[in-house]
C-alpha cells in the first residue's frame, strides 16, 4: 500500500535553526556557520543515500559555483537575513515509495525538486534518506532544502516562491500560500502515482483530506517519533497515550454522532409521514388527559459532542492510569516490535495506528475505525527535523 506525505517547514532564526546546521545535517556533512561560527559536523551519517544542489534551468551554462557548493550557498542565504527572526529556508520533505527500486526513487525526487527550482527560481539541496535500522524499514524519504530568495548569478535576489510576502502575492496575481501548499501537495501525488503505474503497481497515493476524498472517519493519529522510541524501548509515554486518547474520544464522539443522525424507522417507511401526524395527534390527547407534571425540576441539557469526547477521554486516561498500576506490580514484557500506529509526522490525517482500546467506548471506536476504509499505515519518522 503506497504512502503519501509531504511536509512544507518553514526554517526560521527565531526557532534557534540554521539554514547551514540543517543543510549539513540532511546532507550528511561537516558545515562551519561563517556567521556564528559553529561547526555543523554529521558526518557519520549513513543513511544519506544521495545529495545534490539543483538550480533554475534558465541559469545552465553560467557560473554559479557559488551556489552548487553548499557551504558557499548556505553561508550566504545566512549572510543575507538581518533579523534576528528571519525565515532562512524552507524544507519540503516527502516520503518515496517503497516499492520503487531505488533508482527510481531518486529519480523522482530530482524530477520533483527540479520542477520546485524552476517554478520558483531558487535553489533546492536536496538528499534522499533510507530508514533507519532502528526505525520503519518502509520509510524512505526526501528532503528538498529550499532558499527563501530568488537565485541569480549575481547572488541572492528578493524573497520569492512561498515566503513572498502577501501584498507582493496580490500584486502580482498569484495564489495565496494555501493554494500553493495544495498545488504542491498534488504535484507530488501526480508525480508518485506517475511512477506507481510505470512500475504496474496497482497501489495509488491522494493528497486530499479524508472529507474531500468522502471518507467518513476519522484520521489516524500521528506518534512522535520519540513517544514511539520510548514505547518500543518497553517504557510508559504518557504523550503517547493522550494522542491515543483524543483519538479514542473523537471516534467515539462520532459514532454518537452517526448515532443520532440515523432516520428512525418512523421517518424512512412509506407512511412516515402519516404516521408523525398520527403521533402528533395521540401525543396531544394525551398531553389534555394528563395530569400536570411538575416542571419546576430542571431538564439536563442534551449532550454535546465535546461533553462525549472529554468523557471518553477521561475514561481512557483513567483506565490507563490503572493499568500502569497494575504493571508495577506485576511487570510484564513487552514486544520490542514497533506499534502499528507509529506514523510519519507528513499529515496526520494519513498516520496509522493501534488504538489498543479496551473500555466500551474504546472498543466501539475500534470497531467503526476497522469498518471504515482501511487507511494508509504510514512509516515511523526519523528524527531529520532536528536542525
Amino acid at each position: 500500500m503506497a504512502i503519501f506525505r509531504l511536509q512544507i517547514t518553514p526554517i526560521a532564526r527565531g526557532d534557534k535553526h540554521s539554514s547551514v546546521g540543517a543543510a549539513a545535517y540532511r546532507a550528511g556533512e561537516r558545515i562551519r556557520d561563517d556567521r556564528t561560527n559553529e561547526v555543523h559536523n554529521h558526518s557519520r551519517r549513513k543513511d544519506v543515500t544521495h545529495s545534490e544542489i539543483l538550480l533554475p534551468g534558465h541559469l545552465a551554462g553560467q557560473n554559479m559555483d557559488w551556489a552548487l557548493n553548499r557551504a558557499s550557498l548556505w553561508n550566504t542565504v545566512e549572510n543575507a537575513e538581518s533579523r534576528k527572526n528571519s525565515r532562512v529556508a524552507r524544507e519540503i520533505q516527502v516520503t518515496l515509495p517503497f516499492e520503487l527500486a531505488p533508482e527510481r526513487r531518486l529519480a523522482m525526487a530530482r524530477s520533483f525538486s527540479q520542477e520546485i527550482a524552476d517554478h520558483y527560481k531558487v535553489a533546492v539541496d536536496l538528499a534522499v534518506h533510507d530508514p533507519r535500522p532502528s526505525g520503519d524499514p518502509r520509510n524512505f524519504h526526501a528532503h528538498l532544502l529550499l532558499t527563501t530568495r530568488e537565485v541569480s548569478a549575481e547572488g541572492l535576489g528578493a524573497k520569492t516562491g512561498l515566503d513572498m510576502q502577501t501584498k507582493e502575492r496580490v500584486r502580482l496575481g498569484l495564489p495565496n500560500t494555501s493554494q500553493e501548499f495544495t498545488a504542491i501537495r498534488e504535484r507530488w501525488a501526480t508525480i508518485t502515482n506517475e511512477a506507481l503505474k510505470e512500475a504496474n503497481l496497482e497501489a495509488r497515493v491522494d493528497h486530499r483530506s479524508l472529507a474531500e476524498q468522502g471518507i467518513d472517519r476519522e484520521p489516524k493519529p500521528h506518534i512522535p517519533f520519540a513517544a514511539y522510541k520510548i514505547e518500543q524501548a518497553g517504557k510508559y509515554s504518557e504523550v503517547a497515550e493522550n494522542i491515543r486518547a483524543d483519538y479514542n474520544a473523537r471516534v467515539q464522539a462520532r459514532l454518537e454522532q452517526q448515532a443520532r443522525q440515523q432516520p428512525t424507522p418512523e421517518r424512512s417507511s412509506e407512511h412516515g409521514a402519516a404516521s408523525a401526524v398520527t403521533s402528533a395527534r395521540a401525543a396531544a390527547h394525551r398531553a389534555d388527559n394528563a395530569p400536570h407534571a411538575d416542571n419546576s425540576a430542571p431538564q439536563a441539557a442534551p449532550k454535546t459532542l465535546e461533553d462525549i469526547r472529554r468523557e471518553a477521554r477521561e475514561n481512557w486516561l483513567k483506565m490507563r492510569v490503572e493499568q500502569a498500576a497494575k504493571s508495577a506490580d506485576q511487570p510484564a514484557a513487552r514486544s520490542a516490535s514497533p506499534p502499528a500506529e507509529v506514523a510519519e509526522t507528513l499529515d496526520p490525517p494519513h498516520a496509522a495506528a493501534d488504538a489498543r482500546a479496551t473500555t466500551t467506548a474504546a472498543r466501539v471506536a475500534a470497531t467503526g475505525a476497522h469498518q471504515a476504509t482501511t487507511p494508509h499505515k504510514t512509516p515511523a519518522p526519523d528524527d531529520d527535523h532536528h536542525p
